[in-house]
């Protein structure tokens, strides 16, 4: 976009000095009326062509919107975030802890929780699947 924008500064510096140098400004003049309304046009599409490639649109025209990373989430199991909110809301504890293990070949999270009488509380939370032990 920046690159766009130092062309058309470039040009119609150029351009300007062309008109002074071959008697041109009063057409120049005209033509850059007629342009100013065709570039803020055109310029106000901008936002709309960047939002289309940003995540989070709709998924093949359904009402459902896709999160950023929820397939990848489906693909590669649960992220450690998602199994320290769940494990919170699950035991009504805080994490106060958390280490990622490899247990033959799977990533296993352990979270280590301590509940509101004091108690400390240890779950193993399967990477790939998301269930916890």
């Amino acid at each position: 976009m920046t690159e766009l924008f130092a062309m058309a500064v470039w040009a119609a510096f150029y351009f300007e000095r062309a008109a002074h140098t071959f008697r041109l400004l009063p057409a120049m003049k005209k033509i850059r009326k007629g342009l100013l309304p065709i570039a803020l046009l055109t310029l106000s599409f901008v936002p709309f062509a960047q939002a289309s490639g940003m995540p989070g649109q709709f998924a093949g025209g359904s009402n459902i919107e896709e999160h950023p990373g929820e397939a990848a989430a489906r693909r590669d199991g649960i992220s450690l975030d998602e199994a320290v909110r769940r494990a919170e809301s699950q035991y009504r504890a805080k994490v106060v802890r958390t280490d990622v293990q490899d247990e033959d070949g799977r990533k296993v999270y352990v979270l280590k929780l301590l509940s509101e009488d004091g108690r400390v509380i240890t779950v193993r939370v399967d990477a790939s699947t998301g269930r916890s032990r």
